[in-house]
């Protein structure tokens, strides 16, 4: 007959203290996101349906955990359709043809809004089609460009360094201000 020997406390309060020290979850700090900001990188999209907003600007501006990218509309204080994801090529509006973006990931902006009037002329002509807004010097974002406006709908190539955690809202100014803007926040890093 076999005899079991009884193992002694300490080995077993060790081992327990071990898978205890292995379960518990780390400190907070190392979990923390950054800067608090817990956005994602998934496509996100707004439906609301504005007639009578249309593009008349594009600018942006740092932060210290992330860079903004904002559209200005005019119209209607109303919020606007949009459609902001990561893709593996921005296309011009019409013709298809790949939009050339600096940097890592490219981020596609659709406003359901056009960057025209009800007569066809422009409402945003942006400087240059390949440098919409100076980004020169920013840590995010590498290049804003123009991919047009068609159809009722305007879209910018935003290639940013990496794919990165963004957010996007609309604020809508006070009724009789027609002001409405998209905004787009890019964080620095995960």
């Amino acid at each position: 007959m076999t005899r079991i020997r009884p193992v002694p406390l300490a080995v077993v309060a060790g081992v327990v203290a071990l898978l205890l020290g292995l379960l518990t979850p780390a400190s907070a700090s190392a979990r923390a996101p950054y800067c608090g900001l817990v956005w994602g990188s998934l496509p996100e999209a707004g439906s609301a349906t504005a007639a009578g907003l249309t593009v008349t600007d594009v600018r942006a501006g740092r932060h210290a955990c992330f860079e903004r990218l904002v559209v200005d509309l005019h119209g209607p204080a109303t919020p606007t359709g949009y459609s902001v994801r990561y893709v593996g090529a921005v296309h011009q509006e019409g013709t298809g043809d790949v939009v050339p973006l600096a940097g890592g990931a490219a981020l596609e902006v659709v406003v359901h809004s056009p960057a025209y009037d009800a007569h066809g002329r422009a409402t945003y002509l942006p400087p240059s089609h390949g440098e919409v807004v100076d980004v020169d010097g920013f840590r995010t974002l590498e290049q804003v460009a123009w991919a047009g406006s068609y159809e009722g709908r305007t879209t910018l190539g935003v290639g940013t360094r990496a794919r990165l955690p963004f957010r996007t809202f609309t604020l809508v100014g006070a009724p009789g201000d027609d002001a409405v803007r998209l905004v787009i926040d890019v964080a620095h890093r995960w």
